[in-house]
C-alpha cells in the first residue's frame, strides 16, 4: 500500500486543460532536483541542454478554503498562507527598507524538496513595497549586497518544516471539510492581515497592529467607534473587529490561485496575438542604416535583441505570472543583456554562508491580473529573479530572507 509520504509527494503537475467538475485538484508541488545535485554554472560556459521550466498561470479558486495554510497553497495576492503561523518575520524585516511601510504580500509558492527530510515542507514567499520610488532606489542597492546589509524594497523569506511537525497532520491533505491545522496562529494586524499584531490599542486591548501606520489608519476607518462598542460589550462574540482572513480594501491586492505546469505544454500557435501583446508590451524602434551600424557597437543593441528574445520567448505562454526551475543548469529568462548579475554578483547564504541558485522569477503579467494602473509612482518590472539557498538549509530562524534581483522594464525611467 502506497504510504502516506508518498502520496504527498505524488501530488504532480497536471494538465491545465483537464478540468474536472466534480472533484478539487489537489495543490500542486512545484518540482525540483535534489539539493545535492545543485551546482553554479559560469557565465561563459558553452551553453547545453535546456532545463525544463515550469510555468505558473493565475485562476480564482474552484471554491472558498483552498487556499489555506494546512492545504499548501500556491497562490498569488491576498495575505500569506504562512507555512509557520506563529514565528512570523518581523521588526525591520516586515518592512521596505527605504520608506518604512509595511511590505505586501505579492506570492508564494510550495516547492519541497524530495531528499530533503527538513523540506518536506517548504514555501517561498514573496513581499515587496507598492512604490515604485522605492522599487527604483532598490535597483541600485542590490549590486551592494556583497558590501554589507542593503536596504530593500523587495523580500523573499523561505520557510521549510519536517513532515513530523507541530503544525501540520504527518498525513496528507484530504481536500474536504477533514482537514484542519494542528493549532492556532500567531494574532496578526487587524489593518493588513499579513504581519504579526505585536501593537495591541490601548483602549479596547483587542484590535492588534503591525504597525503605527496601521493602526492609524484603522483608527481613522472606523475603529475609533468600534472600540467603544468593543469596551463596552461583554460578549465577545459580537466583536466588530474584521474577521480572520479579512482585510481592509486597498490593503492588498487581489487574491488567485498559482496554477502551474509545463512550457513545452502550451501551444504558441494557439494564442490570441492581440490578447498575448496586451500582456507583454511592445517597444517599436525604426532607426535608419547608418544609426543601426552605429549602435550595432554598443550594448543598446544586445539589450535590444534580449528584449526582443524574452518576448517570443513569453509569448508561448503569454499569461504566465511565473517561470520555475531549479536544476543545476537554470538560468532567468532576462529581458535585457545589461544589468543581469553574474555569479560574483549573487551573495551566499546569510545563513549557511553556502552558495545560492536560480529557482524562480516574476513575470510582468502579475502586474495585470493585479490591476496596478500607469500612474507616474505605479510598480513596473520586467522581472524579478529569486535565488535561494543551494542546500535549502535548515536553520533556527523559520523564516529566512533569500536574494531578489530586479530588472525593470526597458521603457522605466532609472534613478541615479
Amino acid at each position: 500500500m502506497e504510504s502516506s509520504a508518498e502520496k504527498l509527494r505524488g501530488l504532480r503537475i497536471t494538465s491545465l486543460d483537464e478540468d474536472d467538475d466534480e472533484t478539487v485538484v489537489p495543490h500542486q508541488p512545484l518540482p525540483g532536483p535534489s539539493a545535492a545535485a545543485m551546482d553554479y554554472e559560469d557565465d561563459d560556459e558553452d551553453e547545453e541542454e535546456e532545463a525544463e521550466v515550469t510555468i505558473g498561470v493565475l485562476t480564482k479558486p474552484e471554491r472558498p478554503g483552498l487556499l489555506l495554510r494546512h492545504l499548501f497553497p500556491s497562490k498569488a495576492g491576498g495575505i500569506p498562507a504562512w507555512l509557520d503561523p506563529v514565528n512570523l518575520p518581523s521588526g525591520k524585516s516586515s518592512c521596505c527598507g527605504f520608506c518604512g511601510e509595511p511590505l505586501r504580500f505579492v506570492l508564494q509558492i510550495y516547492a519541497p524538496i524530495d531528499d530533503n527530510d527538513a523540506a518536506f515542507h517548504r514555501t517561498l514567499f514573496v513581499f515587496m513595497c507598492p512604490s515604485m520610488a522605492c522599487l527604483l532606489r532598490d535597483q541600485h542597492e542590490q549590486w551592494k549586497h556583497k558590501h554589507g546589509n542593503p536596504c530593500r524594497s523587495v523580500k523573499v523569506f523561505r520557510c521549510q518544516l519536517p513532515r513530523t511537525n507541530a503544525f501540520y497532520s504527518t498525513e496528507p491533505p484530504k481536500y474536504d471539510s477533514s482537514d484542519k491545522p494542528l493549532c492556532l496562529g500567531a494574532p496578526v494586524c487587524h489593518w493588513c492581515g499579513t504581519w504579526k499584531g505585536d501593537k495591541i490599542c490601548s483602549s479596547c486591548k483587542k484590535a492588534r497592529y503591525c504597525s503605527e501606520k496601521h493602526q492609524a489608519l484603522h483608527w481613522r476607518t472606523g475603529h475609533k467607534n468600534d472600540c467603544l462598542q468593543l469596551i463596552s460589550s461583554s460578549d465577545a462574540s459580537k466583536s466588530v473587529l474584521p474577521a480572520i482572513g479579512k482585510v481592509h480594501a486597498g490593503t492588498s491586492w487581489p487574491e488567485f490561485e498559482i496554477k502551474i505546469d509545463y512550457e513545452d505544454t502550451f501551444d504558441s500557435d494557439s494564442c490570441d496575438e492581440t490578447n498575448s501583446k496586451s500582456l507583454v508590451m511592445q517597444r517599436h524602434r525604426k532607426p535608419d542604416d547608418m544609426m543601426q551600424s552605429w549602435m550595432d557597437q554598443f550594448e543598446a543593441d544586445a539589450d535590444n535583441k534580449c528584449w526582443a528574445s524574452f518576448q517570443e520567448r513569453v509569448l508561448r505562454a503569454p499569461m504566465q505570472v511565473l517561470r520555475y526551475c531549479r536544476e543545476p543548469n537554470a538560468k532567468p529568462l532576462w529581458a535585457l543583456s545589461s544589468g543581469c548579475p553574474s555569479n560574483a554578483d549573487i551573495p551566499s547564504c546569510s545563513f549557511c554562508k553556502g552558495p545560492l541558485c536560480y529557482e524562480f522569477q516574476i513575470m510582468p503579467q502579475l502586474l495585470y491580473y493585479f490591476g496596478v494602473g500607469n500612474q507616474p509612482d505605479s510598480l513596473d518590472w520586467a522581472t524579478i529573479a529569486v535565488y535561494t539557498c543551494q542546500g535549502s538549509c535548515d536553520q533556527s530562524v523559520s523564516y529566512k530572507e533569500e536574494f531578489a534581483w530586479v530588472q525593470l522594464h526597458p521603457t522605466t525611467p532609472t534613478r541615479r
